[in-house]
């Protein structure tokens, strides 16, 4: 028997080393780790040790023979991705342990965000001797896109917070929630108590389509959508237009077929999740039986993943349609996209699509797939009444909708005291060392992860790697002595930050919003019902 990954795989590899016989690939540093999928088991290798489920942070690893049958497909998934890449043996990896040497003074990092790439961060630096961690985050709760990003029913992959957030109580921890560098605190003040700072805000900033009518009411980003469904106080209070009888998402990303599934779907489908309450509420009126999902290219070159892909044909009331005279893909798309590192699976997804093309509709709902399609307008005089769509050949068409989510990708926003390159969205870096703009040198203790340093792509695991990078460097310069120790210490940065935030809230702040979430969805057999607005989230963390 073999050992199977799953669908929810976040790719952070923690089943990697644990591996007796290295059966699971891709690993870090292979060519194709950083843009895979997912991770596979090589079924012939694989000798039923377990180790693999044991390490798992999201619970997406099982033995085959207890695949729960919406998963059953996945033992050819992880086969097949064998047949293209086979197996050759290879040494466990090396594991990092880093160390700072006792005749120099602990170190002290501040960590900006509390996301995926700052907490990777913040735990690999905790369990080094002698090194204080300083988390600083603007909103009132941590782990940024594991709890404001990831779709509702993926609640499995939500776990990897439970494992991300117990370095947030490790005795050389703190945390300071509803602090805003930039805005309270700045770059340098934040320099002045602690030897290095990591920058991992993330990528907040939706991409633009630049076309006419798109500031339309009822014209949104991917980021205003799905911060609104999951409840982050910055957006959960706006209203969303889901009255009308369809909605169009432009994008071919799993962020896009999120938003599809959750518009598509009864919102019985949500009732035990931690769906926001505005959310629920609006799609449990909602009229939409429609989601056009439109794609600018061929779907051969669909950024979503299979398994995604794969999830919406399951769907139980809930259609998964195509148009027939877009689905074919020419010879020279398949070439090309082919060659590419996630093109053994690309025949699965055709099929999947094909199916799609040819199935009946035999619910009242639907999704339907669009490609080859470039938005060039948003129609309507306040609000939207539809999206004008270009072909190939230059023939356009209109679909009638009240609602648009542009599903386009994040790009990040700049800091001020940080450089930022306008271009990428990005922090410019070395391995992690952040660098001045024009002039390319190293901007001493200024550290980047996540997507500030690399830019809105990989999943939650792929920050894991990212983040080793960049604390190898920081401890690098540190024990070569290239980090200048500060005048302040943790303590009086605690301090200062609490004469600018008088009301910021530490770690048992958020255990208090915490606990009173999961207490609330206990009473109404959800995971937790989320606090959605600043004054919810304060109040329940000073425990007013």
């Amino acid at each position: 028997m073999t050992f199977v990954i799953t669908q929810s795989c976040c790719e952070d590899a923690a089943c990697v080393p644990v591996c007796p016989v290295q059966c699971i690939r891709p690993r870090p540093g292979d060519a194709d780790f950083a843009t895979a999928e997912q991770l596979y088991i090589d079924p012939s290798s694989c000798i039923d040790c377990g180790a693999c489920a044991t390490a798992c942070p999201v619970d997406a690893i099982f033995a085959e023979d207890e695949l729960p049958s919406s998963l059953s497909e996945f033992g050819a998934i992880n086969a097949d991705y064998f047949k293209a890449h086979p197996l050759t043996p290879a040494e466990p990896p090396a594991v990092s342990r880093h160390h700072v040497p006792r005749s120099v003074s602990p170190m002290r990092v501040a960590v900006i965000g509390s996301g995926p790439a700052a907490l990777y961060a913040a735990a690999e630096l905790s369990e080094i001797p002698r090194v204080e961690v300083t988390i600083i985050e603007r909103l009132p709760t941590p782990f940024g896109l594991i709890r404001a990003g990831v779709a509702p029913d993926h609640e499995s992959t939500k776990r990897v917070a439970d494992r991300l957030g117990r370095v947030l109580v490790r005795p050389n921890v703190t945390c300071l929630f509803d602090v805003e560098v930039g805005r309270d605190l700045s770059i340098a003040e934040v320099l002045e108590h602690h030897h290095a700072v990591i920058v991992a805000t993330g990528a907040s900033r939706p991409r633009r389509a630049g076309v006419p009518g798109e500031d339309l009411a009822g014209s949104v980003s991917a980021q205003e959508f799905v911060s609104w469904y999951n409840g982050h106080p910055d957006r959960a209070s706006l209203p969303f237009p889901v009255t009308g009888p369809r909605a169009v998402v432009i994008g071919n990303g799993n962020v896009a077929l999120d938003i599809a599934r959750l518009l598509a779907q009864p919102a019985a489908a949500y009732e035990s999740t931690a769906v926001s309450d505005g959310a629920l509420k609006s799609l449990a009126a909602s009229g939409i039986e429609e989601v056009a999902v439109v794609g600018r290219r061929s779907q051969a070159f669909a950024a979503y993943s299979t398994s995604e892909l794969a999830a919406l044909a399951s769907l139980q009331t809930v259609d998964l349609l195509a148009e027939a005279d877009e689905v074919a893909v020419s010879d020279d798309d398949r070439t090309v996209a082919g060659a590419s590192s996630r093109g053994w699976a690309l025949p699965r997804r055709y099929r999947i699509v094909a199916e799609a093309a040819t199935r009946p509709r035999t619910h009242s709902r639907r999704i339907v797939l669009r490609y080859g399609l470039t938005p060039t307008a948003v129609l309507g005089d306040h609000h939207v009444t539809g999206v004008e769509l270009a072909g190939p050949d230059g023939t356009t068409q209109v679909i009638e909708a009240s609602l648009v989510v542009w599903a386009l990708g994040f790009t990040g926003h700049p800091i001020d005291g940080l450089p930022f390159d306008a271009d990428t969205g990005t922090v410019p870096n070395r391995a992690g060392r952040v660098t001045d703009l024009s002039t390319g040198r190293v901007v001493p203790g200024v550290y980047c992860s996540g997507w500030a340093k690399r830019g809105a792509s990989g999943v939650i695991g792929t920050n894991r790697v990212d983040s080793a990078e960049t604390v190898a460097s920081l401890v690098e310069d540190f024990t070569e002595g290239r980090l200048a120790d500060p005048p302040g210490d943790s303590s009086s940065f605690a301090a200062l930050a609490r004469v600018r935030r008088p009301g910021l809230l530490d770690v048992d702040g958020w255990r208090r919003i915490d606990a009173a979430e999961v207490d609330a969805g206990r009473d109404e057999g959800r995971s937790r019902i989320k606090l959605a607005t600043w004054t919810d989230l304060r109040d329940a963390g000073r425990g007013d």
